[in-house]
């Protein structure tokens, strides 16, 4: 386990451990079957809503801890170490992805309706912004709604939607206003909403207990009331939850890569090879303290850039690059994890296996590698 870092209180400490005591006993177990099916049971998930774990985010007056973004740090490094990537995305799209929206922008009555079920876990949430033709790009979306009497009709096709096969409440990004690239909107469709339906459950390299979709919107019509936050300004609200998607991503990464390293030393330490043991030989534990290394620094970057939010500091610089820098080392640890495994690495009975299978998107998924250090190299340009 990661010593304790500076930016963690002893609230916030003791929220890592209950979270690492909740994977180790009631996820580790069971997620193999769970891979299996395709699947996080709900059960589980209002397990964790019983345990207060899904309000941390959640302001005291609505029924959560009031808690900011180095809590959302703490809360996804300690999910990671499930060793189920799965498990971890499927609670934090409903905690920090989607959810944060609603909390957000939604309207009091909106707040009223909605918030109670995701902090017992029986409303699970999701965000539908990724559509065929664009995914980092969200000002390139193409779904459509227009406004139709007291309501909106929408239409359009969204895919990579965590949580929208067995979720409960989607928040659907639709371009409102033709005249403006920015011109988008959010708006609430609980499932089982007429024209609303799941084209096909996708079938994934990772993150194999985590349901994805790609969803159609046919003709699909909400009243004004499910229209979330200020009309044609989703795509701003959408950026002010930017950093910490990205965080809580990292954040996963990290505990999983810290779960790996301390798997495989264990493997190298107890592995007979050559008259001794793998850990013996100074190429792989000097890689291994090497890969240690790396991911100190990501995670005391993580932490740092998060306390940057807490404390109202434009963070988007500092986390964009940790999301670029920490996602790339997340897989290069586990690269090196599988290779240290051996052929054992590569047997699907291996936990190392499914858990290089789920880093493979960190580096895609809430903005590309690509895309991240852009947003860095922007605010790196000096004055001429």
């Amino acid at each position: 386990m990661p010593n304790r870092n500076a930016y963690l209180t002893d609230e916030l400490q003791a929220i890592y451990d209950q979270t690492v005591d909740f994977v180790t006993n009631e996820v580790m177990p069971k997620g193999e079957a769970w891979e299996e099916e395709g699947k996080v049971p709900r059960d589980v998930v209002t397990q964790m809503g019983g345990l207060g774990m899904l309000g941390l985010r959640i302001p005291e007056e609505l029924g959560g801890l009031g808690l900011g973004p180095l809590a959302s740090a703490a809360f996804s490094e300690a999910l990671g170490a499930s060793t189920f990537a799965g498990f971890d995305v499927t609670v934090l799209v409903h905690t920090d992805m989607a959810g944060p929206h609603i909390v957000n922008s939604g309207s009091p009555e909106q707040l009223a309706k909605y918030v109670p079920g995701m902090l017992a876990g029986t409303t699970v949430t999701s965000i539908a912004v990724s559509e065929p033709d664009a995914g980092s790009d969200v000002a390139g979306i193409r779904t459509k709604a227009v406004k139709d009497g007291d309501g909106w009709r929408i239409n359009g096709t969204k895919t990579f939607i965590t949580n929208a096969v067995y979720g409960d409440l989607t928040i659907v990004a639709a371009r409102t206003d033709a005249d403006n690239k920015y011109g988008i909107s959010m708006f609430l469709v609980p499932k089982g909403t007429e024209g609303f339906t799941v084209a096909k459950k996708l079938d994934k390299h990772g993150w194999r207990c985590s349901d994805t979709a790609e969803l159609t919107l046919d003709d699909v019509w909400v009243p004004d009331e499910q229209l979330l936050g200020t009309p044609h300004r989703g795509f701003y609200e959408t950026m002010k939850n930017f950093q910490n998607e990205r965080m809580v991503l990292v954040g996963m990464g990290v505990g999983a890569a810290q779960s790996a390293i301390d798997l495989t030393n264990e493997y190298c330490q107890n592995r007979p090879a050559f008259g001794g043991h793998l850990y013996d030989l100074g190429a792989i534990r000097q890689r291994m303290a090497m890969n240690q290394a790396k991911v100190d620094a990501v995670r005391a970057s993580m932490y740092h850039a998060a306390w940057m939010g807490e404390q109202g500091l434009d963070n988007v610089k500092a986390m964009s690059g940790v999301k670029a820098f920490g996602c790339e080392v997340v897989n290069q640890v586990m690269y090196d994890c599988v290779q240290f495994h051996g052929g054992m690495g590569y047997m699907r009975e291996s936990a190392i296996e499914r858990m290089y299978r789920d880093a493979r998107i960190l580096p895609i998924g809430g903005g590309a590698t690509e895309v991240m250090l852009e947003e860095v190299a922007k605010r790196s340009i000096v004055a001429r």
